[in-house]
This record gives structure tokens, sequence and C-alpha cells, in this order.
């Protein structure tokens, strides 16, 4: 089920079967932490919407390994951002052509927290010229109650915390150096702030949580919910339709 393996003249009979859907993730690369991969992120976006894929049989497109970044600095090493606005144009075109090679409902899977009002963005220009199709931004941490409990549990403004470090240790522990996961807790700074920082001025070393009490068990665990989550939430998209026919260029139905 994944698009880049399949081949034009196999795509199109997938994409009937999955009733015209494709899920599409997206992540980052950007620092984690002296503990953890710069590529947290896409790794994470391609393992869960690789699963997800599986589950529901709608085709995955490539994942995106880059995103909007820039709030973390260029303190450390590692990050390689994109601008807003490269990223709505990027996402733009991939909806544009995904669209013409027959996908009519578009699940964007984002796995980074900044990616998220580009993405928006882009939805509402898709949806706006495509009169036919349905596009949905899905945000990996907020897929469900349960999953957006154990992303928060140790900071309101988490990163590279507890969850995501027990995630890349159930699911890719190459990405996770253990020995230094005594070392890399940082508290959450934000509480109470009216602006926004960048994360140099809210952690000292790229983490915003405790990865220090991270483990496989809770990895796995959480991995599973989220797959299970996410597949009934694409289950129930596969099924939807608007609530009213009418078009959006004009004041017939379509």
């Amino acid at each position: 089920m994944f698009w880049s393996q399949l081949t034009w003249a196999e795509l199109p009979a997938k994409i009937a079967e999955a009733n015209q859907a494709a899920i599409l993730p997206i992540g980052a690369t950007e620092q984690h932490g002296p503990h953890m991969g710069c590529g947290m992120d896409y790794v994470l976006a391609d393992i869960l919407c690789s699963a997800v894929s599986t589950v529901t049989n709608v085709p995955m497109l490539p994942t995106m390994p880059y995103g909007c970044s820039i709030g973390h600095s260029q303190r450390w090493p590692g990050t390689l951002a994109i601008q807003p606005i490269t990223l709505i144009n990027m996402m733009k075109d991939i909806g544009d052509w995904a669209y013409h090679s027959g996908i009519r409902r578009l699940f964007i899977v984002n796995t980074h927290v900044t990616n998220a009002a580009p993405l928006r963005c882009a939805l509402e220009m898709l949806r706006a010229e495509h009169d036919d199709m349905m596009v949905t931004v899905i945000n990996s941490a907020h897929i469900s109650e349960r999953v957006r409990e154990f992303h928060h549990a140790d900071g309101d403004d988490w990163h590279a915390n507890d969850a995501e470090t027990s995630l890349m240790l159930a699911t890719a522990p190459h990405m996770v150096r253990s020995e230094l996961l005594n070392f890399a807790d940082d508290p959450d700074r934000t509480e109470g702030l009216v602006f926004s920082h960048p994360v140099n001025r809210t952690s000292t070393n790229g983490v915003t949580g405790t990865p220090s009490i991270s483990t496989t068990e809770k990895g796995q665990e959480w991995f599973q919910w989220m797959v299970e989550d996410l597949s009934k939430l694409i289950q129930q998209g596969l099924k939807e339709t608007p609530p009213l026919a009418n078009s959006y260029f004009s004041n017939h139905t379509q």
C-alpha cells in the first residue's frame, strides 16, 4: 500500500479500493536533545502511517522528512527547517498532484507540532480549488484523548520528552542514546507566559520533559493506542460525506 512502490498501472485500482483516499505523513528533521536522533518526527510519521496503512488498506504517500522547525533556533546543530510558506506551497503542490491521480480524501498526518498552522493553510487552499476533495490534518499527539494525555503528561510545551522517547525505544531504538537519558531532563518553562518563545529561550538542552522515565514497555502500549485510534479516525473518514452537497463555486448542488 505504499504509493512509492506501486506502478502507475496499479495505483488506480488501489485508490478505488480505498474509496479514493490516501495518507500523507509529514514530520521534521530537528534537534531532539542530546539523547535522540534528529529525525525522530519523520521516523515516527513513517512508522505510524505505515502501520495504519496496513490496517486500513489506504495507500500511503512518501513521508515528508522536513517541516517548519524554525522555532528550534540555530543554537543546536541538526535542525533542517523550511519556512512556513514553503511548507504551505509544498503541501498544496503534493495535494494537487494527488488529486490528479484520483485522490478525493486526503489524510495529512502530522507528527511535528509547529507544522500545524502551515498545513491548515494548505488544507484551505486545496479544498477551495478542488470542490470534490476532502482534506484533514490530523496531529498525531491529539489523535485521541488518551494519546493527548500521555504526550502532555510531563509538560504542556513538550519536546523529546517521555512520550517521544518511549515511542522511539519501542519502534526505533537505534534513535535513542539510552546512556544519556538520566541527564536529559529539562522542565517546561512556558507556563503563564504571554508570548510564544523559541526553544533557545525555553530549554537548556533542546528537551522539554522527562525522558529519564521513558521505557520500551510504555512506548509499545502508547504506539498501539496511536495505531488503533488513527486507524479508527481514517476508517470513519472513508465513509464520511459533506453534510450538504452545495458547490463551492455557485449556488447549484453538485
